[in-house]
């Protein structure tokens, strides 16, 4: 249905891909509004014929999803907006703040069920389980099934937390709409009225479901580390150009899907043209814009390799770090000789939550590159990786 609708309204000729993504959103968001709207009506009118509360909570809980879904079309259309003079990094965190609200409004809806079925555990009551109510139960529960899978494998194919998280709402529902049904037919079969905890088993599972969609849309929102498939393919970008020797300091700013920019340093000869390394440094650039839709900005750091102690001590040195913990480092070796002593220079990547504080680890390390030459002394900044 979802690709019938999209065939007929969305126009994809001529279109940039953040255009399409946008248009997708806001159907997918519509077409949630509604559904969860006809699935209301079915279930109010089956919990007024049938006398359950269940079944009423239930449909009030697709009212409310109908809410969820226009701020996820609202969401999609606001983040969808050109970089202004306010926002130059464009207004695509909007959409993570609408599945956050989503993920809320999950998180709230888990908690009322908690608190409908306790109290249905305390005052059961017998429920109607007449034909009518089983066909739209059932039916409640495909149509989620659908929205279920057409949300979460839209909001893979587009990245989209937002609409992910309205998947798990939908898978949320379905497993809701399920324990309704078990409760009624079970009570209608064995007159057993199970329907309170049948609700308390499917609040705590609607609870863990939104912790989760919630944590998936803080995390970008937060700043988290870009995934280790993303930094080795730019990694194999940079490297694949000759005149760049290692690259360290990358970081990966995510201001929304589609919106990600990028500054790494780039080891790069000392002995080099400036103007050559410059000119080298645009094509990497730019071949990260095409190949990877991110703009970059390249730092370059110049190293000595035709000095042979320069060289030979940054290995020794390096190798002795590892030593310490195959987990650490460095990059930006220089040397500078003076006439009492031999300032050996370079910064150590320690990872994060590391066994040792930065104070112990630059001690080690200063300590161990004595052992190479007793007129060495370590200058060593510790830093952590972004990646």
């Amino acid at each position: 249905m979802i690709s019938l609708l999209a065939r007929l309204f969305i126009k994809t000729d001529g279109q940039s891909p953040a255009a399409v993504r946008k248009a997708y959103g806001i159907l997918c968001g519509a077409v949630g509004i509604g559904f969860n709207v006809l699935l209301f009506l079915g279930k109010f009118f089956a919990g007024t014929i049938s006398g359950s509360i269940a079944i009423t909570a239930d449909a009030f809980n697709n009212l409310s999803d109908a809410g969820s879904s226009f701020v996820t079309m609202l969401g999609f259309q606001l983040a969808g907006q050109k970089p202004d003079s306010d926002h130059p990094f464009g207004h695509g965190r909007i959409e993570y703040l609408s599945g956050l609200a989503v993920s809320l409004l999950i998180l709230l809806m888990g908690f009322e069920l908690g608190r409908s079925s306790v109290e249905k555990i305390l005052h059961p009551e017998p429920v109607d389980s007449s034909p009518l109510v089983i066909v739209i139960l059932c039916v409640s529960i495909a149509v989620k099934l659908y929205m279920t899978f057409y949300n979460r494998r839209l909001g893979k194919q587009l990245n989209s937390a937002a609409m992910e998280a309205t998947g798990m709402d939908s898978l949320s529902d379905s497993v809701a709409t399920s324990a309704v049904l078990l409760a009624t037919l079970v009570g209608h079969f064995t007159g057993l009225m199970i329907d309170g905890w049948c609700g308390i088993l499917v609040a705590a599972f609607i609870l863990w479901s939104g912790f989760n969609a919630a944590k998936d849309t803080l995390n970008p929102l937060l700043g988290m580390p870009p995934t280790p498939e993303f930094v080795e393919e730019i990694r194999q970008i940079v490297m694949a150009h000759k005149s760049i020797l290692g690259i360290h300091d990358l970081i990966v700013h995510d201001y929304g899907p589609g919106r990600v920019m990028i500054s790494l340093h780039a080891e790069v000869s000392a002995s080099a043209s400036v103007l050559d390394l410059h000119d080298e440094i645009d094509n990497v650039e730019k071949e990260l814009q095409d190949t990877l839709g991110c703009h970059a900005v390249i730092h370059m750091d110049p190293i000595v390799i035709d000095d042979g102690i320069t060289q030979e001590t940054r290995e020794r040195v390096a190798a002795l770090v590892r030593c310490i913990d195959d987990q650490i480092s460095i990059h930006d070796f220089r040397m500078v000789v003076g006439p009492t002593h031999t300032n050996v220079i370079f910064d150590a990547v320690v990872p994060f939550g590391f066994r040792l504080t930065d104070a112990e680890v630059v001690e080690k390390i200063q300590a161990a590159v004595r052992t190479l030459d007793g007129n060495y002394f370590a200058v060593v900044n510790a830093e952590r990786s972004y990646t």
